[in-house]
This record gives C-alpha cells, structure tokens and sequence, in this order.
C-alpha cells in the first residue's frame, strides 16, 4: 500500500471519488456518502441499493468463524444498511470468489446460513456471480430495498443542540474479535461476546420505527465503531460532537471480560466496531416521548451517549466532565495494517 493512500484513509478516498461522481446527479437522488444509495420510484417511495466487500483475513478469519454464520453475517451487515435509513430490504445480490480449498459442505453451510437470513429478514436472493478465486474467499452482497421518501433518515441532517444516541450494547462485537485474536479461553461470557461478532442483528424494526419520528434527525448504523461512525455524521452534516464516555452501554458480559484481561472497555465500546446497532441524532425536547416509546416497543433502552456541536469544535471525549484523549480509533481500512 502506497504512504500516500495511507495517509489519505479510507473516508479520504471516499470524499475524493465523491467530488468525482456525485457532480450532475439528480438533486433527488443520493449518491456516494450515506449508508445506501437513494433513486425515488415514485412521489412516495424511493429505492435503496447498499453493496458491502467482505475478504478473507481482512474482514473475517475463516478458520475462526463457522460457515454458516459467515453466510448470515455476510448477508447481515447489508440489511443493516438498509435498516439505519428507516428501510425495508427486500432483494439481494451475491457476488463471490470461492478458493477451491474449501469442501462443499463448507460453501452448503454457507449457503444455509444465508438462507436462514434471508428468511429472518424476509429478503429474496435474486442473483449474482460465482467465480474461482486464486488466493482468498471475497463476498460482495448488494441489496436492496424500500422506503417511504419523506421518512428516510440521512447522515447530514444533524444540528448543533441534538442529543446523540444508540439503540444498544456498544463494544460486544470488538470484544468478541478480540478474544479471537488473542486466543483467549472460551468461556461462556467470551463465547456469547463471539457470538455478537459472528451473528449481527441487523435492526430493521427499530430503523423504521424511529424513521417515523421527524425530529429524529440523522440515522447511521454502528459499523466501523463510534469514533469513525459518529465522524461520519460530523462530515456529512456540517457539525462538531461531545461523545460523554460515561455513559456509553456497555453489556456487563463486555466489561467482566474486560475485567478479566485488563482491557479498558470504554477503548473497545467506542473503535471496536460492527456492533450494528443504529447511531442517531434526534432533537432534545423530543428524547423522553421518542426513548418512551421505543422502550415500551422494544423492551431496551436509547441511550443518550453525547451532544452535536458547531463545527469548530470537532470531536471531543468528556469523562467525568472533564475532556479526555482517545486511546485509539475506530477502523479504517487503509489506516489500519
């Protein structure tokens, strides 16, 4: 990998192909820069389209995670897109480059594991492609699927003043790959943490359900971790953000875990990443009616964890009231080795 590309990150690449491609599309639709592409279909309704790389050792181990939750992960963490724009998926494609290594009971489970997915989340399987792959297993899903226009919830609308909030447990994910990188003992907290990382619950329920609220005012879901997704919003909307550590949900599963092997929990809760809960901004008179309801909907909580700011101020981590210094941050692929 160059320095250059390095340096300039994966976002940085991504502002660079958008200032390319984004000039003389349509002012109603959206292009690069949100978790889904956005092409109205009618006065209505508008079509969503995500497209999510997955590749072996970068992005899962495959002697590590068995087939069948790669299947669903795989097909996962696209639905997930879908959700955090207030969507419902319907359709997916399935490009994948298959090393002739693995059995063919190994690529069936894979396949089952989709399939359950796909059941779960109601989403057809319409196509794609197979090839044979030199080197490592490389799956690419596209989905899609549906929202009403004047309900789909983008990165860019959040204002100074708004409360930011997530719809569940952060760090269980990055607890999870942890343990599988450093060969830690699999108990039975290490193995439900493993099992948040292998098997994401994409949440297409609440997405819609906070799609309904207007002064829900921008809506991601947590992938990359919150130190890079909450950045993503900042960018898109024009703002600078508080991020209160204190009060970041953490499962106690993570922080015994945490506890056990001398990890800081905060660290993990804010970069681990692929926690796939949705991360939004809503207006602060509204909090108590919208976290209300959506508890008595779902039986959790939506969890204030900071406040957008103007711009000039950037992202900020608070402790106890007072500022503090992340120790690292959350994932970029051409910045991380």
């Amino acid at each position: 990998m160059s320095a250059s590309l390095s340096r300039l990150g994966e976002f940085g690449l991504i502002r660079e192909i958008a200032r390319l491609f984004n000039q003389g599309v349509p002012p109603e639709v959206q292009g690069i820069g949100d978790d889904c592409a956005v092409i109205p279909l009618n006065s209505k309704q508008s079509l969503l389209v995500t497209t999510d790389l997955l590749i072996e050792n970068r992005h899962f181990l495959l002697n590590r995670i068995p087939a069948h939750e790669l299947g669903w992960k795989s097909l996962a963490v696209s639905i997930s897109d879908i959700a955090a724009m207030g969507g419902i998926p319907s359709g997916a494609f399935l490009s994948i480059s298959i090393p002739s290594t693995l059995s063919l009971k190994w690529i069936r489970d894979f396949y089952k594991g989709i399939k359950k997915c796909c059941d779960t989340y109601h989403v057809y399987l319409l196509g794609g492609d197979t090839t044979k792959s030199p080197g490592p297993l490389v799956i690419n899903f596209t989905v899609t699927g549906k929202a009403a226009t004047d309900k789909i919830k983008y990165r860019s609308n959040a204002r100074p003043g708004d409360l930011i909030c997530v719809t569940g447990w952060l760090g269980d994910s990055g607890g999870g790959l942890r343990i599988l990188l450093e060969n830690k003992p699999q108990r039975q907290l290490e193995k439900k943490l493993i099992k948040r990382h292998h098997v994401p619950l994409p949440q297409v329920e609440e997405g819609l359900f906070l799609a309904g609220f207007k002064d829900v005012s921008a809506m991601m879901d947590v992938s990359d971790g919150i130190d890079s997704d909450i950045r993503r919003i900042m960018e898109a909307s024009g703002t600078g953000a508080v991020i209160t550590t204190d009060n970041l949900p953490i499962s106690g599963e993570l922080k015994t875990v945490c506890q056990r092997y001398g990890w800081d929990s905060t660290t993990i809760a804010l970069t681990g990443g692929e926690d796939y809960c949705l991360l939004l901004t809503l207006k602060p008179g509204s909090y108590e009616a919208i976290a209300g309801k959506f508890r008595k909907r779902f039986n959790k909580n939506l969890s204030v964890i900071g406040k957008i700011v103007p711009s000039r101020n950037g992202l900020s981590y608070k402790k106890e009231g007072k500022t503090i210094q992340l120790r690292a941050r959350g994932f970029d692929h051409f910045m991380t080795s």
